[in-house]
């Protein structure tokens, strides 16, 4: 059959691009899908940016893969909810002004710019500006991959060619920022500055993108000329000088160092990549060792997607381990229901998550890299675990954290309480999660199918069209999964194709999982958490549908059976807890943490005495995903939404489980401290919301190297390193006493002396006091430090590197009276 010419294939490719399959329907159109085995030297230039291809020379990769991802420019995403999250997404990127990205890029390199700044993290004066354009530079390249739109390119044009003029003018070096290189200095010697390293990966991976789905030259050339500064920077540097260094965050600095080589073949820049190896971090996951506990951990992830890739370009299994090792910990022993991980921002020890659940939860960055690192383990292992883990968090935390109005993003995902996701403003916010989320919502496309040599993986249930060039082939997938239980895949073809089908059963498709192809069932040898293969010659027009029954269950947490969360399929059940107290400028923040400064009461316990899930949880009529609990919540019984599908307001994903008994246990204990609470009230001059803002504020809250949280629903403040925070206290001047709280299990270098109007009244050691629960302590004050004043300085100041706090509550009573 005879090829068609070059204009032709170039416009059936285009066709493809934009999702025109219509024509396959047609005689001729079935003579022409007959001939896209033709666009596979069109496609060949078309990159993965998440697996690299090397293509640079000399470059191989030594590692068999599994599966092989096919590229966003293949996979169209149809009408649905995260078809929707796209648009709402590429809106916001079309709306962002290039000149204000390149603000501070220009100043830097002393270049003529009358644009308004940025506020946020990308404000002029703040350490980490910059890093949002390497971000919006990969949002753009991915979403013009997913769309063929070319007004995505043409930004992406844009603003690397303007970059590429900063860079020409810093110098020769190749260096280029929106912050002087006195950063990097500061970073190699003292330490103190915000994560320089992780801008300049971000600017890096930027011009990555660009290259790789873009199609854009001066990308890399700009990228290799950066690389070259970089390497020629790190190799004057001992190894110790380079460890000291790295333990600043860097991000995935390593990652870029590696794709870069795989682009150009310069060992130079293999041998920087491997040298950016963080021993303090990544040696013990080499040697399978879990010593994540008290780790930031956005600082980790992509390091060991840098360790991902470099196992793939060198072969070595060190690499292997590391990112195996690390995946599996944090997926099985570090993981909330949705997916996410962290409790603010930072690791806790392994199967402990009960009561971290402040609202500082599931960093949306974390799951971001941890999507990423699980696409290369995929590619490795064609495991259904990975595809089951990259579902839930795909639908629970990536999708369910875009505002459905705006597009705006979360930074953390609360999960237990009365919290709401606070969204970042439009110019004024730039968090790190602002960035990883217009390039999540950019790439829905990138894991829903892969392939290997005998055939096709679906790994998703996501109205998509995939066009196999290489096989002439079309996917079509139909589905409002997951508000119903059928996926439909119809075959396009010009010929048959001989092939295995594997569609992926998932871990909780339990009985009832069918598959039919052309009406009729397909015998299937599969169980939960596998795939079900269907070898065949395939024809154009078979069609297969498949039955994914769902049910609901609970996930309790693994170090508490009765604190459990909802779940039904594919999909965590959210509570909806109303908009009370939700009003303007909320849920849109400048800080990410503004939100989260008042105390709340706690949400509704489940009564349940143990009893199954489905004897108290019931089914909306036509609302597959609205469910309602039944006569056991209290105070009052709940609706439950898909947490993907919840409109803005407070909310909780976690559960109360009690016996009645539990529940009038917990009843009696609130009245109790209701009674005490009153009773206190008399003989109370003043006291302090710790971490509430408005309280702090109206006491005058001081402090240095003092942060907020909150533990077990109480609010905390501490001081690290030396530091201090302090009040001020109202008085009537009469004898008094300092009423202070603390978390009876706060161990270590807990040390702090007690200070009123500068004299020490106290010192305190925080060692388990009284683990599992709050405790007080008394504290009389000299009757000369309150006689004849109006206001007292309390200042809880840690011994020098020690740490003061957490404190979680505090008042000033007066001494008459026996205590209650």
């Amino acid at each position: 059959m005879r090829l068609p010419n070059a204009s032709g294939t170039a416009r059936l490719s285009a066709m493809l691009n934009r999702g025109e399959t219509h024509w396959l329907t047609t005689k001729n159109g079935r003579k022409a899908a007959a001939l896209m085995t033709a666009l596979l030297a069109a496609a060949a230039g078309w990159a993965d940016i998440s697996l690299v291809a090397p293509t640079g020379p000399g470059v191989r990769r030594p590692v068999t893969f599994k599966a092989q991802p096919f590229p966003l420019q293949d996979v169209r995403i149809q009408d649905g909810p995260f078809k929707a999250a796209m648009e709402r997404d590429g809106q916001y990127l079309l709306a962002l002004e290039p000149d204000r990205l390149l603000h501070t890029f220009r100043l830097n390199a002393g270049l003529p710019s009358t644009a308004a700044p940025l506020g946020g993290w990308e404000s002029p004066k703040v350490e980490l500006r910059g890093h949002f354009l390497g971000h919006y530079l990969s949002a753009c390249a991915l979403m013009h991959a997913s769309t063929s739109d070319p007004r995505y390119r043409d930004r992406v044009a844009l603003i690397v060619g303007e970059l590429a003029k900063c860079q020409a003018a810093l110098g020769p070096s190749g260096y280029l920022s929106a912050f002087s290189e006195s950063f990097i200095d500061r970073v190699e010697t003292t330490g103190k500055v915000w994560a320089p390293y992780y801008t300049l990966h971000k600017i890096f991976a930027g011009l990555l993108d660009a290259h790789a789905l873009c199609d854009n030259a001066q990308a890399l050339v700009v990228a290799r000329k950066f690389g070259d500064w970089l390497a020629a920077r790190n190799a004057r540097l001992s190894d110790e000088q380079l460890e000291k260094m790295l333990d600043v965050e860097h991000g995935g600095i390593n990652e870029s160092m590696a794709r870069l080589y795989a682009a150009t073949g310069d060992p130079r820049h293999l041998a920087t990549a491997r040298r950016l190896w963080h021993r303090r971090v990544l040696d013990p996951l080499a040697n399978r060792e879990d010593r994540l506990a008290g780790l930031h951990a956005n600082t980790q992830f992509p390091k060991v997607i840098g360790a991902a890739l470099l196992y793939e370009l060198t072969g070595d299994r060190r690499y292997q381990t590391t990112a195996e090792f690390f995946w599996d910990r944090v997926v099985h022993h570090h993981s909330y229901v949705n997916g996410g991980n962290s409790d603010h921002e930072h690791f806790g020890p392994p199967d402990r998550l009960a009561e971290r659940v402040s609202p500082w939860t599931a960093e949306s960055c974390n799951t971001y890299n941890m999507l990423k690192l699980t696409r290369h383990l995929f590619a490795w292992e064609a495991g259904a675990a990975q595809a089951d883990y990259y579902e839930r968090a795909l639908y629970n935390h990536i999708l369910a954290s875009q505002d459905p109005r705006t597009g705006m993003m979360a930074y953390h995902i609360p999960l237990y309480g009365r919290w709401f996701m606070p969204y970042n403003t439009t110019n004024d916010s730039f968090w790190c999660c602002t960035g990883t989320g217009v390039e999540n919502h950019a790439k829905y496309g990138d894991s829903i199918y892969w392939h290997d040599d005998e055939g096709l993986f679906v790994n998703l249930f996501i109205p998509s069209e995939l066009a196999w060039r290489e096989k002439g082939l079309i996917l079509g997938q139909q589905t409002k999964f997951p508000e119903e239980e059928i996926t439909r895949l119809k075959i396009s073809c010009g010929q048959p194709v001989a092939m295995t089908l594997r569609i992926r059963r998932p871990f909780w498709a339990q009985e009832g999982f069918a598959v039919t192809v052309n009406g009729q069932p397909a015998s299937v040898d599969t169980k939960p958490g596998s795939y079900a293969a269907i070898k065949r010659s395939w024809n154009h027009g078979d069609r297969v549908e498949v039955r994914l029954p769902m049910s609901l269950r609970l996930e309790p947490m693994p170090d508490n059976p009765n604190r459990a969360a909802i779940c039904y399929g594919p999909v965590v059940l959210a509570g909806a807890l109303g908009t009370e107290g939700i009003v303007p400028p909320m849920p849109y923040a400048k800080g990410q943490g503004d939100f989260f400064r008042a105390a709340l009461p706690p949400p509704p316990v489940l009564v349940t005495d143990n009893r199954p899930v489905t004897e108290w949880v019931t089914q909306a009529a036509n609302q597959p995903l609205r469910f309602r609990t039944k006569g056991v919540g209290r105070p009052q019984d709940v609706e439950l939404l898909a947490f993907h599908t919840l409109p803005p307001q407070r909310y909780t994903l976690y559960w109360d489980l009690l016996t009645e008994a539990d529940w009038q246990k917990r009843e009696a204990a609130r009245k109790t401290a209701e009674r005490r609470e009153r009773e206190l009230a008399a003989r109370t001059l003043d006291v302090v919301r710790i971490g509430d803002f408005e309280s702090e504020r109206a006491h005058a809250q001081k402090g240095d190297r003092t942060q907020s949280g909150v533990h077990a629903g109480r609010l905390w403040r501490h001081a690290t390193d030396g530091g201090f925070f302090s009040y001020e206290l109202k008085t009537d001047g009469s004898p008094s006493l300092l009423l202070c709280e603390y978390w009876g299990d706060d161990a270590g270098p807990r040390e702090f002396d007690i200070l009123v109007d500068g004299e020490k009244v106290a010192t305190q050691k925080l060692a388990r006091n009284k683990p599992g629960e709050f405790f007080e302590v008394r504290y009389p004050l000299p009757e000369n430090l309150t006689r004849n004043k109006n206001k007292l300085t309390v200042r809880f100041q840690a011994q020098p590197g020690r740490t003061a706090g957490g404190l979680f509550g505090l008042r000033l009573l007066r001494k008459e009276d026996t205590t209650p």
